[in-house]
């Protein structure tokens, strides 16, 4: 069994750096400079791509706040509306996220009339590398775990943690109030971030080869990491919003696996001439 969880990482006068706000923001700044290399490995403009990625991690961050808030109003926020903006204590539900920066490309394409493959192939090629970040400051702040296990890689998270509250909260409590760690549960956030660095692995050298196929890189990540999602929410053990048989989470992986695949099948009729692709950064804005 593991202790875990290192929230607050230390305090300087009033001010506390929170693991998981620090672990976002790696996560931006590495996600951001694995963009730029694409771009220049593939003869793309990068200096221009500040922005839109600023814009993107803003409507992110506030898409998967609402998506969490939406989920656990009840049971976190009705008592105390005003903790709905402590983003740095966690609580982001990613699929909120994907779907708000999702709703910014959009927009971004049609107002700058480029093709919206032209963007999402190269944003999504990078966002598994921020998200395996992300799910690190899961782990350090204790929230989005597992369940309950008896093997060696259980992890047992402090008194006052979200496992912790769970578990005594729970109809019979499982554990008493004086307790000082929760009952070991599965990490499933340093799973999904694992997974996370592999697929980004796969994209970052896929990317170069397929990147004039309009639409394909973005079939992959969507196929691939809607597939691990799924998976993973076997193993979660945190309250869950069910859809019939499965989780919220589950049942948009269902969607996005299918919007996936459409893209796979439609990429083919979409290569680009090279000389095309190098230039279709060059109108994002300051």
């Amino acid at each position: 069994m593991i202790p875990a969880m290192h929230s607050i990482l230390f305090h300087i006068g009033p001010l506390c750096l929170r693991a998981y706000g620090l672990c976002m923001a790696l996560g931006f700044l590495f996600g951001w400079q694995a963009a730029v290399w694409l771009c220049r490995r593939t003869g793309q403009n990068p200096d221009r791509l500040t922005a839109l990625l600023t814009w993107l991690m803003l409507s992110a961050v506030l898409g998967a706040r609402a998506a969490y808030v939406l989920e656990h109003w009840t049971s976190e926020f009705a008592g105390n509306p005003l903790s709905v903006i402590r983003v740095d204590q966690g609580g982001l539900m990613f699929y909120g996220g994907l779907i708000a920066a999702a709703l910014v490309l959009l927009l971004y394409a049609r107002v700058y009339r480029q093709h919206l493959f032209q963007i999402t192939d190269l944003v999504l090629a990078v966002v598994p590398l921020g998200h395996a970040f992300g799910r690190v400051g899961c782990f350090m702040h204790g929230c989005c775990y597992g369940k309950l296990t008896r093997s060696c890689i259980g992890v047992a998270f402090p008194r006052e943690s979200p496992a912790w509250w769970e578990q005594v909260s729970a109809t019979p409590p499982l554990i008493a109030q004086t307790a000082l760690k929760s009952l070991p549960v599965i990490p499933t956030q340093l799973f999904e971030s694992a997974a996370n660095l592999v697929l980004f692995a796969a994209l970052y050298r896929l990317y170069p080869k397929r990147h004039a196929q309009r639409g394909f890189v973005t079939g992959c990540y969507l196929v691939s990491y809607a597939t691990i999602r799924f998976a993973i929410e076997y193993l979660r053990g945190d309250p869950r919003l069910a859809v019939g048989p499965f989780s919220i989470s589950q049942t948009i992986s269902i969607g996005l696996l299918a919007l996936g695949l459409a893209c796979l099948a439609y990429s083919p009729r979409m290569r680009l001439d090279v000389r095309t692709a190098q230039n279709s950064l060059p109108h994002i804005e300051q």
